[in-house]
């Protein structure tokens, strides 16, 4: 029988709406005229988009005029990921050497690792550690080596700001000193990030990142490219038409997913710092109470810099799939790692670039905390732990704390 309290734990799959962004999107419906149109009520939907153009921009530190919306952050990564982009950054008759070889983190989203549009031949994945963190002197050595072999070509290199599964920080600062010594272009996939840390995309270097908006409490279909001086370009854009997005993306804009996008980046950056501290406080409990519980419990990644909303374990004897069940059952929500699988629980790729034993990522959990996680759901998902390990036979559990 079904929990009549539910308790939310997946908030890195997505986050519940949040009220002022339903709000303010029901008014965007209301709003009869078309983003591109001259009278007053096209004039009307352009400003608003414009105005969520700045408070996306602003939870990232980027100009306005350098944020181009799409449909989320599968678009957006696909868009970018794209073999030929170059960048014009010295002027309109600049030598725009081609990109010709994408370096991604072995540890990326399935919408890099897998969704970006280069040939299989010309796309490598660099080798992540046992923490998960990227092997910078792998990505120097291979970068030097293109810029001997292919001194006329580009490379691109796509790091995650953080792991959607682990919650682990990558070096981005470093992942791109390395990139600028071999005259590489850097993307970083900020779609986890974004909200829970702050992000000032001149100061992290990157050429450009990339965010969804249902991430941050906002809704879903919605995210965005943000590039950080706008001298990128890209002759085979994949969607052309009417030219709106600068030309990056053509097609009349979601008004009201992008208004609803811009409200969510505001409250989420509103008060960015006090939140992470509250959600680590309860992370950290989280974590604690599980070993205490379950002392051979591991938690993936907990030894490197982490997002403060992330938790990701494993207790020897727990099967993932069963254990989901049985939360679900008791009222929790959580997942085995990325939600965008068809819903198919199966072996992380993460952890198993990590070098993760399989048997023990065969049990593999991620609990992430949001905007609506109080201390009670930590309670709720300790006692439904506590009792799925208490029905499993190869276990011997401690009391719950």
């Amino acid at each position: 029988m079904f929990a009549t309290t539910r308790s939310y734990l997946d908030h890195n799959a997505t986050t519940p709406v949040r009220p002022a962004v339903a709000e303010a999107m029901l008014s965007a419906l209301q709003m009869p005229g078309n983003p591109s149109s001259v009278h007053s009520e096209g004039r009307a939907a352009r400003g608003a988009i414009e105005q969520a153009r700045e408070q996306v921009a602003a939870l990232v530190g980027a100009k306005a005029s350098n944020v181009v919306f799409t449909s989320g952050g599968t678009e957006a990564n696909a868009t970018i990921l794209s073999p030929g982009l170059s960048d014009c950054s010295g002027g309109r008759e600049c030598v725009r050497a081609p990109v010709t070889l994408l370096l991604h983190s072995a540890s990326e989203h399935p919408c890099v690792r897998d969704g970006h549009r280069f040939p299989a031949g010309q796309a490598e994945a660099i080798p992540v550690d046992g923490e998960g963190l990227v092997d910078l002197g792998w990505l120097d050595t291979r970068l030097s080596r293109f810029a001997v072999e292919r001194p006329d070509e580009r490379a691109l290199v796509t790091v995650h700001l953080a792991n959607n599964e682990t919650g682990v920080v990558q070096p981005i600062a470093e992942v791109v000193g390395i990139a600028r010594r071999h005259g590489a272009l850097v993307h970083s996939d900020a779609v986890q990030a974004a909200g829970k840390i702050a992000i000032d995309i001149n100061t992290l270097g990157v050429d450009a990142l990339t965010l969804s908006a249902h991430k941050i409490g906002g809704p879903k279909g919605v995210g965005a490219i943000v590039f950080r001086t706008g001298a990128l370009e890209l002759a085979d854009k994949p969607l052309r038409g009417g030219g709106q997005e600068r030309g990056w993306r053509a097609g009349t804009e979601n008004l009201p997913g992008i208004v609803g996008f811009g409200v969510a980046a505001q409250e989420a950056g509103r008060a960015l710092a006090a939140e992470a501290a509250r959600l680590a406080v309860l992370r950290d409990q989280l974590e604690a109470r599980l070993v205490a519980l379950a002392p051979d419990t591991v938690v993936f990644g907990g030894k490197a810099l982490r997002l403060p909303n992330t938790a990701a374990f494993a207790t020897p004897g727990i099967k993932a799939e069963t254990a989901l069940i049985m939360l679900d059952l008791a009222g929790v929500a959580l997942s085995s790692g990325s939600a965008c699988s068809s819903g198919k629980v199966r072996r992380s790729h993460v952890l198993s670039a990590m070098g993760i034993d399989p048997v023990m990522s065969e049990g593999a959990l991620r609990a992430s905390l949001g905007w609506t996680t109080c201390e009670a759901d930590i309670d709720q998902f300790i006692a439904a732990y506590a009792k799925a390990l208490a029905a499993n036979p190869n276990r011997r559990t401690q009391a719950a704390a």
